[in-house]
């Protein structure tokens, strides 16, 4: 298989002090780093998918403001893509699925931010597409929700959305099983 390592939105607004702080956003990065690192090591494709608001009622996300750039720890390197996207689904309106033809990508390392909302509508457009896609758990984040009066915790948020895309849609894993299991040694986290 000829896998990329697809980084959903990683942005600053996600992050303490940020618009929509997400929870254990930092611990998700962390893990995402060590992936990020393993993939650098063996130079292999990234892919960094970038979201800029467009839509009039947005309150995070938005063009030209410091809550739109990348967070520091998984900056985009030179050599790695990065994809601009209006739309929780990285595919919509984006050149993704036209870099992946081009590189003759077939498997799909996806983690990000927010499980319930891009991780979740593009880990499900990869597979109509007919991409092998594996979610890293660890290394996503979710918030709490809302709904009928009652409250949805951040942790029953993730936990929900990940076993909804298991076994049909994606592999779930750890970072930890996932570089196991492809044999990659553990790389020193940066920053």
């Amino acid at each position: 298989m000829n896998t990329a390592l697809l980084m959903l939105e990683y942005q600053n607004d996600y992050f303490p002090n940020g618009r929509i702080a997400l929870e254990k956003s930092l611990e998700a990065t962390a893990k995402a780093q060590l992936v990020l690192n393993a993939f650098r090591d063996k130079k292999m494709s990234v892919i960094h998918a970038q979201h800029i608001s467009t839509q009039p009622d947005a309150s995070y996300l938005l063009p030209c403001t410091k809550g739109a750039d990348f967070y520091h720890t998984v900056q985009p390197v030179k050599g790695e893509t990065i994809i601009k996207k209006h739309y929780p689904n990285s595919f919509k309106d984006t050149t993704l699925l036209n870099h992946l033809i081009k590189n003759q990508i077939n498997h799909l390392l996806i983690c990000g931010m927010m499980t319930h909302m891009t991780v979740d509508a593009t880990v499900r457009a990869a597979h109509d597409l007919g991409f092998t896609c594996t979610v890293l758990h660890d290394a996503c984040a979710a918030r709490q929700l809302e709904f009928n009066h009652s409250i949805i915790n951040a942790q029953q948020v993730h936990y929900a959305f990940l076993a909804a895309l298991q076994p049909t849609y994606a592999t779930v894993m750890s970072v930890e099983d996932y570089l196991q299991k492809t044999g990659t040694r553990v790389p020193v986290l940066e920053g």
